[in-house]
């Protein structure tokens, strides 16, 4: 266990650099006054609301809005249409949108800007096909100024989650359009609806964005909000405790030993939010050792996830028995969990013909080795700790895995193109679970495609998930998520570890209001003020 502590490179860095983690340990700068200072390991990109990387999430949810928000609970509330009237075969929606409101810039949102929008998302479908309503979306008009149809090819239930997300159905100012009408290559300026407006951005360095001060749904208490780039996650401890930043947020933002620090010492506010996805490792079904159902099985048995949730991430997230946490909506499914068991494991893989030779470590059968490629983000280091104390548990029962470390970028190549034995693939959280993160598996958009390929039921698996999005039953849609549910659990598809979980961590003397919003994409920044 110590060797693998010392592989995650929070554990103890901090006292090597003689950190103090006291606040009265280095004298604290200043805030600047009605500014809220954050971080984050890069700048905030184009901030296109109808792309992706590298335009960041938190960015796109603080300068612009959807039609409607997800709520705290999960349920769905107005935002820039006030209210909305469904057909009763539930394939025409119609939105009322709110009077009064405006761009960022002066312009006047109305119907016509919805239509310029959805254009341009629908003129570049094939973006956004991991999303089921796109392939769902028959035509969209403007009846009246203030009066938007959206009329489906058939019904879908989760039409309303999909607006919600934090793209791509959101709203860019007519006159911040490329003069071709085409945002996938580029827009003029940043300029939605929301509460903040990108205001400058120097490379490398930060972003400002200021409060808009004609925002409809109220101003934020804060007048600016500046996100430094600081990619490193010590850095940014030291930065806060410095002073140099006022609040630490999301995933990934420190390493779990100094937010127990944090956590145990005066002065700083440090809280964990509710489950916000799960890590899990996707297991290819279509090649290698791990195509065989018994060795994805004995992958189930192999894995200790208490000696990974106690050793990576220090008890701080939450042992998850299954893909999806039994909280979300459709998930609590009857399913038994995969139990610690190396005898199991040994017993799945002897029955299977793969026997471990005299004097070898390693099982072999036809005189191949039980040898699968695992696959991580290289610089993440609770993927790379919990990669190797999984490496350790698989060869107690005679499995190699190889890790590969990648690059970020070739590490969701490979998710796409399936050269991978095991890799990480985590789900995505609230609103996205389960309906966007299922429809996700119909395409070769992230790992579950390709992880699912080689099962023997995958066309029947592919017409249930078409199926539970057009089906107005809720009971019908419950036993069909029951159904996909199953058999990945039954198949082994995935081994999940843990349901993650956000960090907020902050001063109590120097921020007020700080709160973990609906989902991981949006920040609360505007309920936050300066003491």
């Amino acid at each position: 266990m110590e060797n693998i502590k010392k592989n995650i490179p929070a554990l103890g860095a901090l006292a090597l650099m003689g950190f103090a983690l006291s606040c009265g340990g280095q004298k604290q700068q200043a805030p600047v006054k009605d500014t809220v200072v954050y971080s984050y390991p890069s700048n905030a990109g184009p901030v296109n609301p109808h792309q992706y990387s590298p335009s960041q999430m938190y960015a796109q949810a603080m300068v612009y809005e959807g039609l409607v928000m997800g709520k705290d609970d999960g349920s769905i509330a107005p935002a820039l249409a006030e209210r909305w009237d469904i057909s009763s075969d539930g394939t025409v929606y119609t939105f009322h949108l709110r009077k009064g409101v405006t761009f960022s810039n002066g312009e006047a949102f109305n119907a016509d800007a919805v239509v310029k929008n959805f254009k341009a998302v629908m003129g570049n479908a094939a973006d956004h096909d991991w999303l089921g309503l796109v392939d769902k979306i028959e035509s969209y008009e403007a009846p009246a100024p203030l009066e938007f149809r959206l009329t489906l090819k058939s019904a879908y239930y989760p039409l309303l989650d999909d607006l919600a997300l934090v793209r791509p159905f959101r709203f860019l100012s007519p006159n911040s359009f490329p003069d071709d009408g085409n945002t996938a290559n580029s827009i003029k300026a940043p300029v939605g609806t929301g509460p903040w407006k990108l205001a400058e951005t120097k490379l490398g360095e930060y972003d400002v964005f200021e409060r808009n001060e004609t925002y409809w749904g109220g101003k934020p208490k804060a007048a600016k909000v500046i996100v430094k780039v600081i990619p490193d996650p010590v850095s940014r401890a030291l930065a806060f405790e410095s002073g140099e930043i006022d609040l630490i947020y999301g995933r990934g933002q420190i390493h779990y030993d100094i937010f127990n620090r944090f956590k145990n010492t005066q002065g700083v506010s440090a809280a964990i939010s509710q489950a916000m996805g799960t890590v899990c490792v996707a297991l290819n079904s279509a090649q290698g050792p791990t195509k065989e159902l018994a060795v994805r099985r004995a992958l189930q048995h192999v894995t200790n996830k208490a000696e990974i949730i106690s050793g990576v991430t220090l008890n701080t997230q939450i042992p998850a028995e299954t893909y999806f946490a039994p909280t979300v909506p459709y998930c609590n499914v009857n399913l038994t969990p995969y139990a610690y068991d190396l005898s199991k494991a040994a017993a799945l893989l002897d029955e299977a013909g793969w026997v471990l030779p005299e004097g070898s470590r390693i099982r072999e059968k036809n005189g191949e080795p039980l040898s699968i490629d695992f696959c991580f983000v290289g610089n993440n280091a609770a993927e790379k700790a919990a990669a190797e104390m999984m490496q350790g548990q698989a060869l107690a029962c005679g499995i190699r895995l190889n890790l590969l470390g990648e690059e970020e970028d070739s590490f969701y190549t490979r998710q796409n193109s399936g050269e991978f034995g095991m890799i990480f693939n985590d789900t995505w959280g609230p609103p996205y679970e389960p309906h966007a993160m299922v429809s996700s598996m119909l395409v070769p958009a992230h790992a579950d495609y390709k992880a699912q390929i080689g099962l023997p039921m995958k066309k029947e698996l592919d017409q249930a998930i078409r199926a539970v999005f057009v089906t107005t039953d809720t009971a019908e849609r419950r036993r069909l998520y029951t159904d996909i549910l199953t058999t990945l659990h039954d198949q082994a598809v995935y081994v999940p570890l843990y349901h993650m979980t956000m960090f907020e961590v902050h001063k109590s003397a120097v921020l007020k209001g700080v709160r973990f919003g609906p989902d991981t994409s949006f920040i609360p920044f505007q309920d936050i003020a300066l003491e």
